[in-house]
C-alpha cells in the first residue's frame, strides 16, 4: 500500500504542476481535512479548509494570491497511511511584488486510496512578510 500511496501523491504534484486542480479533488475524501499551519491572519493561504470545496477554495486562493517561481517536491517517504514530501518552492506575491517561499514538509494521511488529511509546514512569516506592502 505504501508504494501506491506514494504513487498518488506524486501524480497530484504532477497534476499541480499542469494546472489540474480538478484531479487533485478527485483524489481528497468527502470529509478531507486540508491545513497549512500557521497564523490565518497573516496571509490567506495560512488556515484550514474542509472538505473537497474548501481544498479548491484553498487552490483558488493560491492562484489569486500568488505566481509560482518554483515547485520542487524532492524526497518521499511512505508509513503506515501517511506519505511525508519534502520539497521547495517560490512564489511571488502578485500584490507586492515580493518573493516568498521556502522549504516545505507536506504530510499527506490516505483512507481507502484517496487523501484524507494535508498538512503543511513551511516558513509562514516568508510569506507574512511578503505580503506586506
Amino acid at each position: 500500500m505504501s508504494n501506491a500511496n506514494v504513487t498518488l501523491i506524486k501524480n497530484m504534484y504532477e497534476a499541480f504542476k499542469r494546472g489540474e486542480i480538478e484531479t487533485i479533488v478527485a483524489a481528497l475524501t468527502p470529509d478531507v481535512d486540508w491545513q497549512v499551519y500557521g497564523n490565518p491572519h497573516d496571509y490567506p493561504t495560512i488556515g484550514r479548509w474542509k472538505g473537497p470545496n474548501g481544498a479548491q477554495d484553498f487552490f483558488r486562493t493560491v492562484a489569486e494570491m500568488q505566481d509560482v517561481t518554483e515547485f520542487a517536491p524532492r524526497d518521499f517517504y511512505a508509513a503506515g497511511d501517511k506519505v511525508f514530501a519534502l520539497g521547495r518552492y517560490g512564489w511571488k506575491v502578485r500584490k507586492t511584488g515580493k518573493a516568498a517561499g521556502g522549504e516545505w514538509c507536506h504530510v499527506f494521511t490516505l483512507k481507502n486510496g484517496k487523501v484524507s488529511q494535508f498538512r503543511e509546514y513551511t516558513d509562514t512569516a516568508a510569506f507574512a512578510a511578503a505580503g506586506r506592502a
